[in-house]
């Protein structure tokens, strides 16, 4: 199977970069070409493996991953972030297990949501970001009407179908790609981070009928997979993001999809049980002298209703 493998980057990837470069042209698998998607303005890289191809685009977590790839003449694609380690089979692995499980888009499991500590998953269960699952065998990942996810707390199985995915890396084929028309949701890169980006795009995928799968096996690794927010003003940017964002995915993917009066009903009763809880926490930190933190939560509330109204 002939593959391209397109990566989305600023550049400043340093060694994380260099090691995705390297496992690429080890893989048992090598891909025909190598093509990095490249934001405006930036300096090209000084990493490099001599084969790759840069490609200068608009800069932003979807608009660049959200193009055509003209550049790409393969049926399919590898899709990767430029700080993702690939041992020498795992591409195979991918292409194995997408043919295996009659799969349309398949991702690696980067994340390890089930090894959170048992306090982490309760207060992120409780909030109704990643809600641990402890029953059910069929979905690895699934979208949650608080417009969170689930997840399967003790994986057994090599592959489990999802609803959604993380999107450090994914393989599909070009049409199954562009079928989902990526390029309508840059509303996300209008934050300062696009989270939730990698939701969106797989949740589009689902709707759209392709089947994604998730591989606990495959060894690859997101090195950069850390999610500390070091500073104040970044935690405001991140909380901002959060919740303006996740709101209007909410509303466009999940309320606005459902005809269904009573699962509409759940819908919004999820959606309130959320944001009133965050709108609480939010109260805690006024208490605490947190105002900015407080603020970003609310003026991301308040500019996604002003998105909604005006873009329905």
């Amino acid at each position: 199977m002939e593959y391209t493998a397109v990566i989305r980057t600023l550049g400043k990837g340093g060694e994380y970069y260099q090691k995705t470069l390297d496992s690429l042209i080890h893989q048992s698998m090598p891909p025909s070409a190598i093509i990095v998607y490249i934001a405006e303005g930036y300096a090209l890289p000084a990493e490099t493996v001599h084969q790759e191809q840069y490609v200068y685009v608009k800069k932003g977590m979807v608009a660049q991953r959200a193009l055509q790839y003209k550049e790409v003449k393969t049926e399919y694609i590898l899709f990767l972030d430029d700080d993702v380690y690939l041992p020498s089979v795992a591409v195979a692995i991918l292409f194995h297990e997408i043919q295996q499980y009659k799969g349309d888009v398949i991702s690696p499991y980067v994340f390890y949501n089930h090894k959170k500590s048992v306090k982490e998953k309760i207060r992120l269960t409780v909030f109704g970001r990643e809600v641990c699952r402890l029953f059910g065998s069929r979905w690895g990942l699934k979208v949650l009407s608080t417009a969170g996810f689930s997840y399967i707390n003790n994986p057994k199985k090599g592959v489990y179908e999802s609803q959604v995915n993380a999107g450090p890396c994914f393989l599909c084929k070009k049409r199954d790609f562009l079928k989902i028309r990526y390029e309508k949701e840059l509303w996300l890169d209008e934050t300062p981070y696009a989270f939730p980006d990698d939701q969106v795009m797989f949740y589009k995928m689902y709707l759209n009928g392709l089947k994604i799968l998730t591989s606990y096996d495959s060894g690859i690794v997101h090195l950069d997979a850390g999610s500390s927010t070091g500073n104040v003003d970044r935690t405001c940017k991140v909380i901002y993001s959060e919740y303006r964002n996740k709101l209007i995915f909410w509303y466009r993917f999940l309320y606005s999809n459902e005809r269904n009066f009573l699962l509409k009903f759940w819908k919004i009763t999820c959606i309130t049980y959320v944001y009133s809880l965050q709108s609480l926490n939010a109260g805690y930190k006024l208490l605490r002298g947190k105002k900015k933190e407080a603020n970003a939560f609310l003026s991301g509330v308040k500019d996604a209703l002003h998105f909604i109204k005006h873009n329905k």
